[in-house]
């Protein structure tokens, strides 16, 4: 006689589900770094430690370039101020670039090379310079295509240097440089 008896449905087996899902995130996470961008830094970065071991008075130039390494630049109308720019930028949504930090040291000599004085500044300080959209205007205006492949024709130069008329300049005195002259080379 068969029994009639009602029995529960077999259940799934979730540990073999358990195991799938967790190896599917696993899987999953490497591709979140996708969407996160590594900081890209620029710059000397002047460290506290170092701008301690400077004493104003005292340090000259060359024991700054020897501590610090060149300047990022020296001030435009005087040359005694050494800048040194550091900044840390990350790519934010939109792909636009943003500046997480940034730190600014000017270092003022006087005219003997003796370090005077020493100024620090920080993103708070920053001043935002909007870019121009406009183009800058280039001499001769825009050329079509015709005249660009015109343009070239003759000015085609396939050795590096050489002594002949036409060698390593070719083209340029088109535009009013080097190789302007009859010789070829620039003379």
């Amino acid at each position: 006689m068969k029994d009639l008896s009602l029995r529960p449905a077999p259940l799934p087996n979730f540990n073999r589900l358990r195991q799938v899902l967790a190896l599917g995130i696993a899987l999953s996470l490497p591709g979140c770094g996708l969407f996160t961008d590594s900081p890209h830094y620029r710059g000397i970065a002047v460290s506290d430690h170092d701008l301690k071991e400077l004493v104003v008075g005292t340090s000259l130039q060359a024991d700054v370039q020897a501590l610090l390494g060149p300047p990022t630049f020296h001030e435009e109308f005087n040359d005694n101020n050494w800048v040194y720019v550091s900044q840390i930028t990350k790519m934010r949504i939109g792909q636009t670039e943003g500046v997480a930090q940034q730190q600014v040291v000017t270092l003022s000599f006087d005219n003997t090379g003796v370090l005077r004085k020493i100024s620090k500044d920080g993103l708070k300080d920053r001043v935002d310079v909007a870019m121009d959209s406009a183009t800058t205007p280039v001499p001769g205006g825009s050329a079509s295509l015709v005249q660009q492949i015109i343009g070239g024709v003759g000015s085609y130069n396939p050795g590096l240097g050489g002594s002949g008329a036409g060698q390593g300049n070719a083209g340029a005195g088109a535009l009013g440089g080097p190789g302007a002259g009859s010789s070829g080379n620039g003379f």
